[in-house]
């Protein structure tokens, strides 16, 4: 499916929120930026930079301002997309398309656009060493496919996997958490791909 289908069909799916991203979208639209699709949502990009995004949610829509933690902010909306897992990205939510103020998001996007073209962004860390749980390890042992599968992911994707079972503090947690993420490695989906 080329890129403009994908976008397309994103926001012509039927969803609650449709008109809400639609909106957004033609605000979006209205800025310098280019329009993309990458991680099951559109992208909003500058010099092939990625900028905002606009996703939606079972319970909330919103736009994802990739270096939003170096946006003003004035009317303190901006949240951190994911608590401790991401250092510089922002989410602005939505719960209703009445909800949007027109003038403050396109300010908001075009302060992002502005910081991008000023090079302001969070670099990514380098990934240390991952440690490997005992748990995931014997599953690793136990299947070849599941260990070639796990190979094929980033550092950063397979220490995520590893720090969510590391995280749970008992043993019974570490289980359930180990159990749901097998089937993700197999089918070669991040833990966190569902909100990138």
């Amino acid at each position: 499916m080329e890129k403009s289908e994908k976008i397309a069909t994103y926001y012509n799916q039927d969803h609650p929120f449709k008109e809400g991203i639609a909106y957004l979208r033609r605000l979006a639209l209205q800025t310098e930026s280019e329009e993309d699709f990458k991680w099951s949502f559109p992208v909003y990009t500058v010099n092939g930079k990625n900028v905002f995004g606009i996703c939606k949610f079972k319970n909330h829509f919103g736009i994802w301002f990739f270096n939003g933690v170096f946006l003003k902010d004035p009317k303190k909306v901006l949240e951190n997309a994911q608590e401790g897992k991401t250092k510089g990205m922002r989410h602005w939510k939505f719960h209703a398309l009445d909800g949007i103020d027109e003038k403050a998001v396109i300010n908001y996007m075009k302060e992002a656009i502005e910081n991008q073209k000023k090079g302001m962004e969070v670099k990514a860390e380098k990934t240390s060493k991952v440690t490997i749980p005992e748990l995931l390890q014997e599953k690793l042992k136990e299947s070849k496919e599941l260990q070639t599968a796990f190979k094929n992911f980033t550092p950063y994707k397979q220490k995520e996997f590893c720090e969510y079972i590391s995280e749970a503090k008992q043993e019974q947690t570490k289980l359930r958490r180990l159990e749901k993420i097998l089937p993700l490695i197999q089918k070669g989906v991040g833990l966190h791909d569902g909100y990138r």
